[in-house]
């Protein structure tokens, strides 16, 4: 995904406007008027770099340079990490994604930061009857799931049983592993038009 179409998906989410009319250049005037306010809104010192397979390296280096800029830095989001290059020529890709995950962890601690990197799942769990995905899921190294502090998963029902009615629009948040913090699972309202996931409406919403 590239940054003009993240920019677009932050900016539907936040106004509350279908990503669609965004796409087809026709808001009506009212929505305007929401995106004006969720640009109020989102006026924070955002970057987002879409440079093809960005190594640990150079993602420190451009760290570093903001922190010098800007004089703060408050967290990294990895959109996704299968994606990231190496510093160097590993014997395979999964010791490649190992490194990356391990330098991920001493990058957080060096800028004493929170790093939110999004993975890919093994294909393996399409072949299960229970779709949820686990910690064996992750794919290509074991490593993410000893270096992450915090381990979280989404699912949605209606992806893969349509004809059940009582999970349109509803998603599954689980926390696998969360090592200053308790597992568990929160039961979430998916928001399709707007890319957005809210609290389901219920009186107890955690541990579904």
């Amino acid at each position: 995904m590239g940054s003009a179409e993240l920019v677009q998906r932050i900016l539907a989410s936040e106004a509350g406007v279908d990503s669609a009319v965004l796409r087809s250049g026709r808001p009506t005037p009212n929505d305007w008027t929401k995106i004006g306010h969720a640009v109020g809104r989102l006026d924070v010192p955002l970057i987002i770099d879409d440079s093809p397979g960005t190594s640990v390296g150079a993602i420190r280096a451009k760290a570093r340079r903001t922190l010098s800029r800007q004089g703060d830095l408050s967290l990294i989001v990895i959109d996704y990490l299968q994606l990231m290059g190496g510093d160097g020529r590993p014997e395979n890709r999964q010791l490649e994604v190992s490194e990356i995950s391990r330098k991920l962890k001493l990058l957080a601690r060096e800028f004493k930061i929170p790093i939110l990197a999004l993975s890919q799942l093994s294909r393996g769990l399409e072949a299960r009857t229970d779709k949820r995905p686990t910690l064996s899921d992750l794919r290509e190294s074991g490593a993410l799931e000893q270096d992450a502090d915090v381990v979280m998963f989404l699912y949605r029902d209606e992806v893969y049983n349509p004809d059940n009615k009582d999970e349109l629009g509803a998603a599954e948040l689980s926390i696998s592993k969360h090592r200053a913090g308790p597992l568990g699972k929160v039961r979430l309202a998916w928001l399709g038009a707007y890319t957005r996931f809210e609290n389901f409406a219920t009186d107890s919403n955690s541990d579904l």
